[in-house]
């Protein structure tokens, strides 16, 4: 009798890169799921299925692939086979981040007037913190109102060191120099 929560066919491996470990998660050729160490809405990790032993398998090779280019600057985007599991409304802003360009910060007004409804601000942003692909479906360049860094499941520390490796904030905004994982 088995007591593992995964769905069928799910599998994982961690790769490193230079904000800490990555957890990625797949089902079948689909990644479903790129969580960092210690990240807020973290599911169990027994909901990841098999540990492979690294990227050896499809999505993994691609997704290590492209995010080695990204984070030696090589890549703004990302082509992927995704599957993000939410609700509908979830799934809508999950795939306005994906129109966020590098380099660049919305707001979570204007990500809410982006999805067509200008008053929800604050359901985008609990949408925003539940994002399960983190990086390349990019919740971190979403701001504040004010332009503060408010918000990330994977730390401020992280959000910061990503805005600043995408140009999207001034190196001397304290970013990765600052920061040890």
């Amino acid at each position: 009798m088995s007591t593992s929560t995964a769905p069928t066919g799910r599998t994982h491996t961690v790769i490193d890169s230079p904000y800490g470990p990555l957890t990625l998660v797949a089902e079948g050729d689909r990644l479903v799921g790129l969580y960092m160490e210690a990240q807020r809405h973290r599911p169990e990790q027994s909901s990841f299925g098999e540990r492979l032993p690294g990227p050896t398998e499809a999505p993994f090779v691609e997704t290590a692939r492209q995010l080695a280019e990204y984070f030696d600057g090589r890549r703004d985007t990302f082509d992927l086979p995704l599957e993000l599991h939410g609700t509908v409304f979830q799934q809508r802003v999950w795939a306005a981040l994906r129109e966020i360009p590098i380099g660049e910060t919305w707001t979570y007004g204007e990500l809410a007037q982006h999805i067509g409804q200008p008053t929800a601000s604050r359901a985008v942003g609990l949408a925003n913190g539940k994002n399960p692909i983190g990086v390349i479906v990019p919740c971190h360049r979403v701001v504040g109102s004010d332009g503060s860094l408010t918000g990330y499941g994977g730390g401020l520390e992280r959000k910061l060191a990503l805005l600043v490796h995408e140009h999207a904030l001034p190196a001397d905004s304290g970013g990765q120099q600052a920061l040890v994982f």
